[in-house]
């Protein structure tokens, strides 16, 4: 089920914008989409967007990957900018190769991080290549 299809409010419909897409979008269509790299691979689904109180700007969307009905299944925190939206496919993009997404920081359903820590946050966008260094403010 892509975001178009939880569309409830007819919010998707082309009023002629210039982006790739929906200029603005609900927070609530896009949980439940499915991500992918650029060689199509599925690498997880999306089940929650975190806001950074703070700025008023989306921090983190946190994938589910691996398990078997949420049995099993590995939390990440992907940078927002880390994923990019495709149009065409109604999903997201990561540029990152399976194996790494195997291999990232994750965490448990039932042991989440302190995800407002400047030096969980600096190893996490390290991680997915975003260059963010909460530790120092520099990217």
């Amino acid at each position: 089920m892509s975001y178009e299809d939880r569309d409830q409010y007819g919010m998707y419909v082309d009023n002629g914008h210039k982006g790739p897409g929906p200029e603005l979008m609900g927070a609530d269509t896009l949980i439940g989409d499915h991500v992918h790299n650029l060689q199509n691979e599925h690498l997880g689904e999306i089940k929650e967007i975190m806001l950074d109180m703070r700025t008023g700007k989306i921090a983190y969307a946190v994938m589910a990957s691996g398990g078997v009905l949420t049995i099993g299944e590995k939390l990440f925190a992907v940078p927002w900018e880390a994923l990019t939206l495709d149009t065409v496919n109604k999903r997201f993009t990561l540029n990152l190769d399976k194996d790494r997404i195997e291999a990232a920081p994750g965490f448990d359903k039932d042991d989440w991080p302190d995800m407002a820590n400047q030096t969980w946050a600096s190893q996490v966008h390290n991680y997915y290549g975003t260059g963010r260094d909460f530790t120092t403010g520099a990217r």
